[in-house]
């Protein structure tokens, strides 16, 4: 049962110009909600924050309104014959302390019980996060062993992931970027990777490069601009980039975005370049779970977030994700749990 009468929720109360800030959000407090016909209330125990989340800021999340993210939950009352008091759900309804939910709508549904396996992997490289990883080296780039792999904003939630993924599928050489020596030291040392460098230590074409002198053969791009125009000029003949974000350009999202300058090289490397949605690829969650659970079990791979403590701190963990201040994916562990 919750111990508390108190919803919390935070709201986008204007849109930002550049990076955001803490005074676009506000923190609102209202009665708990009981659960209609066909209804399950959820108290919220971890909720994830997200670089899409940046991009909702502009214009897809409505103002004075509560947000919208993934988050895992524990059900305390429930109206719905699919949910019973005590289960554990994953759905869409974050940035709050509760949500009302219905099983199989908006992306909600009750999380396997996988003994052994950390809650917070089903908002990692057993959710959304994972899945995206997966996809992208499975579906897009088509991985077999032996295949070079660059990975742009390594350290990051998708990155880690596709690290941890594409040595389980037997990758060659892998390479990653990420923003400070600190967190390039750890790709080499415990994430998997062959080399990896700091992108503030010049232009990422030369860095990419001196990583990788005989080429790649497949990406996995986070970041656009000059990384993306890097990656198309490592590119092995017939190669492919699964492109995932763009994180180079989500805080100007009001300018054109940069365009690489040798875009053209996609026509005569003979290259694929394909955008990722995970929300397409939902049937592979099987797969992912098959691949990864039983090795989450033995703890030869482990979720790889940095954890937020405190509901209040939400803003905090999302602005501090934004600025690279994590490694794996970023998220919010609530009060109380």
């Amino acid at each position: 049962m919750t111990t508390t009468r108190i919803a919390r929720a935070f709201h986008l109360t204007a849109r930002p110009t550049g990076f955001p800030t803490p005074d676009l959000f506000a923190l609102t407090e209202s009665p708990l909600p009981a659960p209609a016909p066909g209804q399950a209330l959820v108290e919220n125990l971890y909720l994830s924050v997200d670089p899409y989340h940046r991009e909702e800021m502009d214009e897809g999340w409505e103002l004075n309104a509560p947000l919208e993210g993934r988050a895992v939950g524990r059900v305390t009352a429930s109206r719905d014959p699919g949910l019973a008091e005590g289960d554990l759900v994953l759905h869409r309804r974050g940035w709050r302390t509760h949500a009302l939910v219905t099983a199989g709508t908006d992306g909600t549904r009750l999380l396997p019980s996988y003994e052994g396996v950390p809650l917070t992997a089903h908002l990692s490289i057993l959710g959304g996060t994972g899945l995206t990883a997966y996809v992208a080296l499975t579906r897009v780039l088509e991985l077999r062993p032996g295949q070079d792999l660059f990975v742009s904003a390594a350290a990051g939630g998708v990155g880690t992931a596709v690290g941890r993924i594409a040595r389980l599928l037997g990758a060659g050489r892998i390479v990653g970027s990420a923003g400070s020596a600190a967190k390039t030291a750890r790709l080499t040392s415990e994430l998997g990777f062959d080399a990896a460098f700091d992108y503030h230590d010049g232009p990422v074409g030369e860095l990419l490069a001196k990583a990788a002198p005989d080429g790649i053969d497949a990406a996995v791009d986070n970041v656009g601009g000059d990384h993306l125009e890097g990656t198309i000029a490592a590119m092995r003949e017939f190669g492919r980039i699964a492109w995932v974000g763009a994180i180079a350009q989500y805080h100007a999202a009001h300018r054109p975005p940069p365009a690489p300058r040798n875009l053209f090289d996609v026509v005569g490397k003979s290259l694929r370049l394909e955008g990722v949605l995970v929300r397409n690829h939902r049937d592979a969650q099987g797969e992912l779970e098959d691949l990864l659970v039983p090795r989450l079990r033995t703890g030869r791979i482990a979720p790889d977030v940095t954890v937020v403590d405190g509901f209040e701190r939400t803003v905090d963990g999302f602005l501090g994700m934004l600025r690279g201040e994590n490694t794996g994916k970023m998220l919010i562990r609530t009060a109380g749990r």
